[in-house]
């Protein structure tokens, strides 16, 4: 009977991960900045957050050099190094900062790349023109939150 009280348990718990939805942009809930819970609901896939600090809305790279990434050309100087990440910022402060780094560091230049309302003359991409319907999508995805905070994670001195 064990066995299936802890298979039930562990079936329902599964359950639960795999079909949580994603925290909305406005209902993320910041302590101190950290964001204790997945905003995505699932674990995060390294190797897909590491393709994000390169590429698309992520492209934290412009800003910030990386030595795991230094097979990639053109890392900014505008922000920290991020090498050593992991030692200095948890998992759940880490979220917070890449969600939305002006509720940790106030005046900060770093985009918010989970935040959906708030702007100041948000113009829609390059057209110069306001978003024709006013819905604003985050840059990124809450499981691209999450898959980059998996790879800064990994992010540890040596």
């Amino acid at each position: 009977m064990k066995h299936v009280i802890g298979l039930g348990f562990a079936t329902a718990f599964a359950a639960t991960m795999v079909f949580a939805e994603p925290v909305d942009p406005t209902a993320v809930v910041y302590e101190d900045g950290a964001v204790a819970v997945s905003l995505s609901g699932q674990a995060g896939d390294p190797d897909n957050g590491a393709i994000l600090m390169n590429k698309g809305s992520g492209n934290c790279i412009a800003c910030h050099s990386v030595e795991a990434l230094s097979h990639l050309p053109f890392h900014g100087e505008v922000g920290p190094p991020l090498d050593g990440v992991a030692d200095r910022w948890s998992e759940a402060e880490l979220r917070g900062i890449v969600a939305n780094a002006k509720v940790m560091f106030d005046g900060t230049m770093m985009p918010a790349f989970y935040k959906t309302e708030g702007f100041t003359r948000l113009g829609d991409a390059y057209t110069g023109k306001a978003h024709a319907d006013g819905s604003v999508q985050p840059l990124l995805t809450a499981q691209d939150i999450e898959d980059v905070v998996s790879f800064l994670v990994t992010l540890k001195e040596e």
